[in-house]
């Protein structure tokens, strides 16, 4: 992984104080199919569906994440013998495309300058910009000791394939703090996402109760601006998710690429592997008019949280997205007890909708000498600014009182 002078990953690894990776071993994997489902769940946290098994299965197995598309799978896994103890998601990339951390530039600097910037590392959910967990580690054992035999593993993958970088975007607080410990080298990047959380609004009446009124009537007007269309919405549930339901969504998300020019990361086929091998994770918020659907929009679950990924519509109609993609949501979290709703990436009107600022942090390795001085300065002047604009969109939430 070397480009120019600079010792490949030399302040990589390092033993966390009091633990021993002595039994355990790493190991890269082709395909999520070569470790036992029921192993890889066993260690993933229930509030978060993308790192199921049968999500990462339904990608690769779709082709949606394969050579073709620049997602080759190389996922990291930590064995005490038999029995899987450890594992982080890992690819090989060709490209940014997909990953809502930008780094184009950085790629473009590196190869203007005679460099080879992909294939890169990548340590992330295909298409996914869901904070969360990234590694994976059984009970009782401690996570600087899994971490430790990852990052063998890892530097191994990534020295002898000559790999430019590593990037580990939207992992958990708790995760990023434990790579920074095991090394303190990686830079640092700073984000902001905004999700909406339960304050013990009990119903959306609560919800709306706690806001200024001037944000409360923009809301009541939005949701009535959608009925006055002639629009009804439906949830579906599961495995009430029909394959004409599921055939339709796919139609309506389909329309949201085309209208910028590409088409989906996702097929139809990843789409009917998770509603085949994962229903309890799904819900379908479909619009109708007169008597037939005309949008969608899918959301995933998990224990404690909702998260709102996918949407599309053949009509246009005003207030929908937002009736379909925020407001929906936020009743389903009321309505089920559930604390925490992501409604995916950008920003400001989700803001004045009652959507919270989030800080996120992202970790990066750039081989390259000169062009990891010049991401580490980037990355601290642009920290500046993102927390600026956190301060300034905290003070902008539509509460009475700061919440």
């Amino acid at each position: 992984m070397s480009q120019g002078s600079k010792p490949p990953m030399s302040t990589f690894t390092r033993p966390a104080a009091g633990s021993s990776a002595d039994d355990l071993s790493g190991a890269s994997l082709a395909s999520i199919d070569e470790v036992d489902a029921s192993q890889w769940d066993s260690l993933v946290d229930a509030d978060h569906p993308f790192l199921r098994h049968a999500y990462l299965q339904a990608l690769e197995a779709s082709g949606s994440v394969c050579e073709k598309t620049g997602w080759v799978p190389a996922h990291l896994a930590v064995w005490r013998g038999r029995t899987l103890v450890g594992a982080m998601p890992f690819y090989r990339k060709y490209h940014s495309y997909g990953e809502y951390v930008f780094d184009w530039a950085w790629a473009d600097a590196l190869e203007r300058a005679g460099g080879r910037y992909y294939p890169k590392a990548l340590s992330a959910i295909p298409y996914t910009p869901v904070p969360g967990q990234r590694i994976l580690v059984a009970s009782g054992l401690a996570v600087e000791t899994v971490v430790e035999v990852l990052a063998g593993e890892l530097k191994r993958i990534c020295d002898d394939e000559a790999l430019s970088s590593w990037h580990f975007l939207f992992g958990s607080e708790t995760d990023v703090s434990t790579w920074q410990r095991q090394w303190p080298a990686l830079m640092a990047r700073e984000g902001v996402q905004f999700q909406w959380r339960d304050k013990g609004y009990e119903d959306f009446e609560g919800f709306l109760a706690a806001m200024t009124s001037k944000r409360r009537k923009m809301i009541k007007r939005e949701r009535r601006l959608v009925a006055d269309q002639g629009l009804t919405l439906q949830r579906l549930e599961g495995e009430a998710i029909t394959s004409q339901a599921l055939i339709h969504f796919y139609r309506c998300y389909s329309i949201t690429y085309h209208e910028r020019g590409r088409p989906p990361y996702l097929n139809l086929d990843f789409f009917q592997r998770l509603r085949n091998a994962m229903p309890d994770a799904l819900v379908l918020v479909q619009a109708h008019l007169e008597g037939r659907p005309v949008a969608a929009a899918l959301y995933l679950k998990g224990n404690k949280s909702l998260y709102g990924r996918y949407w599309g519509s053949e009509v246009v109609a005003d207030c929908l997205h937002f009736e379909a993609c925020y407001y929906q949501g936020i009743e389903y979290c009321l309505e089920h007890g559930l604390t925490l709703f992501d409604p995916g990436t950008q920003g400001e009107h989700k803001l004045v909708r009652g959507f919270h600022p989030q800080r996120l942090c992202s970790l990066h390795y750039v081989a390259h000498p000169g062009l990891e001085a010049g991401v580490a300065q980037f990355c601290r002047e642009e920290a500046q600014h993102v927390k600026a604009y956190r301060r300034a969109a905290l003070d902008a939430l539509p509460f009475k009182v700061p919440e």
